[in-house]
């Protein structure tokens, strides 16, 4: 076995590939890849591989300036299909290792989707380990590593050239880490594609990027915990490979088999469901919800029938056009203190109305309710069947007076 895996083995046992790319832009939709460089260490030793490829499109003047990679170089070069087999073998099972490697890995799993290959590696980022580690440091560029850690390149800006950086930065925090506390940083850094159970990170892509609830269920499907977000897929991440905060927050992860969600279009609809799942529910991982003697078993119901509030969905950063529906106007329907959840339209509530003829005092949803009607929550009537145009606007507040029917019962 190399004498040189087992160096650079010792915080991390197995093989690593550290990759770099080039490209003619920053959008995985629209650009493509130039160039692309390996360093892959295993038992074998260390290997370096690199091609130019045909991006089948310009390279833009200032990218041809900033990488020497020009058209005319890459004019006859092998196109990224070519290369994909060959490149794929070399990176399988191997840890992804790049700086900011977000951009890396999409940009090669866009490619190798398109070449018919699935490309889900566990992936170390070089930047995040960087400030995990120096966290006094204010940059963390390649540059700035060049500098700070005397690594020596050979170019830059040309995929194997910079690669081969990632590979000295690598060898350097073993010299300069404690190897317990670089195993630590590391394990904190490291984004797993198969995080837990049958979860992994493709499942995630399909949580709400906005405002809704979570649920873990662990072996035999056991409800864990609920949780509730105004960037649900951001939180579920957080939870599963983020750095954890506590000894608790470890438990809970290694855990968690399945994951199930909702999205709410607002934070009040996100409050009301989350204390429904929970006192239905009763997860493990949450704490009971709080009750003394004088709590009600039921209250006066101020309204003649089932109420609406509208949400507004905030967008938290999607693209434009994606999952538009997230940020649509939600109605939340509420009767006689019960939630009974969120429609897109008046139709869709008139249906949660008539599938649920048989509704509980919920003491959660009285609670919430009583305090928002108490702010002044804009509510109005769910007449059946009667369409949105012949209401009121849902800015009108149907009670005059909300403190009224906040002390209600």
């Amino acid at each position: 076995m190399s004498e040189q895996f087992l160096a650079a083995s010792a915080a991390l046992d197995v093989p690593i590939a550290f990759v770099d790319l080039e490209t003619t832009g920053g959008s995985t939709g629209v650009h493509r890849i130039t160039e692309v460089g390996v360093v892959e260490i295993g038992p074998q030793g260390v290997s370096r591989w690199s091609s130019l490829v045909d991006p089948q499109q310009p390279i833009p003047p200032f990218i041809q300036q900033l990488t020497g990679i020009t058209d005319a170089m890459v004019r006859g070069a092998p196109t990224f299909d070519a290369i994909a087999p060959e490149l794929f073998a070399r990176l399988e099972g191997k840890l992804f290792v790049a700086h900011n490697a977000s951009f890396d890995r999409g940009f090669l799993r866009s490619e190798f989707e398109r070449a018919g290959l699935a490309f889900n590696p566990d992936v170390l980022c070089t930047v995040r380990l960087s400030r995990a580690l120096f966290p006094a440091e204010k940059r963390h560029g390649l540059d700035a590593l060049v500098e700070r850690h005397a690594l020596v390149p050979s170019d830059r800006h040309r995929a194997l050239a910079d690669a081969d950086l990632l590979w000295q930065f690598w060898q350097r925090l073993h010299e300069l880490v404690p190897l317990d506390a670089l195993r630590a940083q590391i394990d904190r850094t490291l984004r797993r594609y198969r995080l837990l159970g049958d979860l992994t990170e493709d499942s995630l892509d399909a949580a709400p990027a906005g405002c809704g609830i979570y649920m873990f269920y662990g072996e035999g499907d056991v409800p864990l915990y609920v949780g509730r977000s105004v960037r649900v897929r951001q939180r579920i991440r957080a939870h599963l490979t983020g750095e954890r905060r506590s000894s608790k927050d470890l438990r809970l992860a290694q855990l968690v088999r399945r994951v199930d969600w909702r999205a709410t279009g607002g934070e009040l609809g996100a409050l009301l469901a989350e204390a429904q799942w929970i006192a239905t529910l009763r997860p493990s991982h949450n704490r009971a919800p709080r009750s003394s003697r004088h709590d009600p078993v039921d209250a006066p119901w101020p309204f003649d029938g089932a109420i609406v509030f509208e949400e507004s969905g905030v967008d938290r950063g999607e693209p434009a056009g994606e999952r538009a529906g997230e940020h649509a106007c939600t109605l939340h329907v509420v009767d006689r203190w019960c939630y009974l959840g969120h429609a897109r339209s008046l139709a869709q509530a008139d249906a949660l109305l008539a599938q649920n003829a048989t509704r509980a005092f919920e003491l959660s949803t009285y609670r919430i309710m009583q305090t928002h009607l108490a702010r002044g929550l804009r509510v109005m009537p769910l007449v059946p069947s009667e369409s949105l145009a012949s209401r009121e606007s849902p800015a009108t507040p149907v009670v005059e007076d909300a403190s009224t029917v906040a002390n209600a019962g």
